[in-house]
């Protein structure tokens, strides 16, 4: 138990901000005591200052003075003593004040001239004060000793500061990317040999002109078929693009001349394009034909958002309703939906068709249960966008996941477990988001921006780290789709442009696998009758 008491006592001692709790007083404290009781003339306190210290004692040469070996009766010897000393005595005389010359054979100065624990508190205390100024200097010695363990001790403190610019650190560029902080964030245990990420090409393996592409954001201008059809809207008209054999087709031209193509969208089969235009009508297109099969009226703004779910084609318009068209029946309107104040512009269903999701212009987005009849509210209206929500996708892999964006003003990715309305993560992009689209292949997703980089940008879920931007844009990216493979990226953008990036390639192996799978499904199809 000793040697514990003993560690506790030097852990005492060694303390700077306090006083040992335990312990004798120190000797400067004593010395200082037994002068006040003594009341000690000025000439004392003067001889002991620091001062006079360092002048008398110890000359330039760095030897002591005379003057002050006499006042200090501290002598050399002129002559080594010839006898010892007897006991008792200090230099063999009978006394040791008898013979004051033969003390010693060395200099041995006096302890107290030497004691710079005294020295220094006699540098900051005035003795020529009464004791209410000694009382008030005792104080400030107390306040010199706190400053002191302030300092000493600055790394506990919480608003200590070992460095401090006059200016703060340049802000970066909006939108700016580090591509060195995997350096920086990756994990300590992380093995030592790691997989090669893919190589991702940095630029458009394709760019087709897309004249007269009207640069509204609001707008769904550009389908992909699961025939390999990319259908395009170009102000008026309505043009298709094979990919396979790269040809080009004109579909369809609008008559009147203030009129405009507003949407276009795929039904699941390829071979029928529903187009929205700005008269507020749906029509219905066979492809192989050339053909307008249908004429669905109802709205009375443009048709901004088109989406299929089996037989069922639902519009959203610019008075903020949602229409659903049942293609089988000649009384094709069967609900409206209306919980948006402005436009709708944003408009998807699950891939399983249980869930709608619509984004408006009202910063609001908006989950519907396939149930959902005229006049009955959304199973949730989500108001954590602070702009117009356009881009919204629905997870391939997992039913009730749901993702979102936001445009100039909140720049916000957003994913949503639909089944409880909670917000799962967020993400802030930097850059107005347009459109987003799911790797079938990867647990990834892709981004569409406009302000103020004009980049797609690709994303590990759930992590959400940043894998690759995409440049080449030089207006904003309006709008995505992704081709019936899952490997290819098609992008339209306000400088009339259509790009297509090969984002996900596949593995050949598992391609091979998932297309004799694939052969196995029965796709959606128009199961109870026929397009009247």
């Amino acid at each position: 138990m000793a040697h514990f008491q003993l560690e506790a006592e030097l852990q005492d001692v060694m303390k700077l901000d306090s006083v040992p709790a335990r312990g004798p007083i120190p000797r400067w404290q004593r010395k200082t005591a037994d002068q006040r009781n003594r009341k000690v003339s000025i000439d004392a306190s003067v001889i002991w200052s620091p001062q006079n210290i360092r002048k008398k004692v110890f000359s330039q040469s760095g030897t002591p003075s005379k003057s002050m070996l006499k006042k200090t009766d501290v002598l050399t010897p002129k002559k080594t003593p010839k006898k010892a000393p007897a006991k008792g005595t200090t230099n063999g005389s009978a006394s040791p004040t008898k013979d004051v010359k033969n003390q010693g054979d060395r200099f041995i100065p006096n302890r107290a001239l030497m004691d710079l624990d005294l020295s220094h508190f006699k540098v900051t205390h005035d003795e020529d004060q009464d004791e209410e100024n000694i009382e008030e200097n005792e104080d400030e010695g107390d306040n010199y000793k706190r400053a002191i363990s302030e300092r000493l001790n600055m790394a506990q403190q919480k608003d200590c500061k070992i460095l401090a610019f006059k200016q703060q650190v340049p802000k970066a560029e909006e939108g700016f990317y580090n591509r060195n902080k995997v350096l920086y964030s990756s994990s300590k245990n992380a093995p030592s040999k790691t997989k090669g990420t893919r190589s991702i090409p940095q630029t458009a393996e394709r760019i087709l002109d897309a004249p007269e592409l009207l640069d509204d954001f609001y707008l769904t201008l550009v389908d992909w078929s699961s025939q390999n059809i990319l259908a395009v809207a170009l102000r008026q008209a309505v043009y298709l693009w094979n990919a396979n054999s790269k040809e080009i087709d004109h579909l369809l031209t609008l008559p009147g001349e203030d009129e405009y193509v507003s949407s276009v969208s795929w039904i699941s089969e390829g071979n029928i394009l529903a187009v929205g235009n700005s008269s507020g009508q749906v029509q219905l297109w066979d492809v192989e034909t050339s053909k307008c099969l249908r004429n669905m009226e109802g709205h009375s703004g443009r048709v901004g958002a088109l989406d299929w779910n089996y037989y069922i084609v639902t519009s959203g318009a610019g008075t903020g309703q949602i229409h659903h068209h049942d293609v089988r029946v000649a009384d094709h309107h069967v609900a409206t939906l209306e919980n948006h104040t402005q436009q709708v512009c944003g408009l998807e269903w699950s891939p399983d068709g249980s869930y709608l999701a619509s984004g408006g212009n009202d910063n609001v987005l908006n989950v519907w249960d396939a149930s959902t009849s005229t006049g009955m509210a959304p199973l949730h209206s989500l108001t954590h966008h602070q702009a117009a929500v356009k881009a919204v996708s629905w997870c391939p892999w997992q039913t009730h996941l749901l993702s979102s964006g936001g445009g100039t003003a909140d720049r916000m990715l957003r994913f949503w477990a639909v089944n409880t309305g909670t917000c799962l993560k967020t993400v802030d992009t930097g850059s107005q988001v347009s459109s987003i689209l799911w790797s079938k292949e990867y647990r990834e997703i892709i981004s569409g921006h406009g302000f103020s980089q004009n980049q797609l940008t690709i994303w590990k879920y759930p992590s959400m780290d940043r894998v690759t931007n995409l440049k080449g844009h030089t207006n904003r990216v309006l709008t995505m789709c992704l081709s019936p493979d899952g490997e290819t990226v098609a992008s339209a953008a306000g400088d009339e442009t259509l790009r297509f990036w090969h984002c996900f390639a596949q593995d050949t192996k598992k391609k091979t696998a998932k297309s004799v799978a694939a052969g196995e499904k029965k796709p959606r199809s128009l199961i109870a009758g026929k397009i009247r």
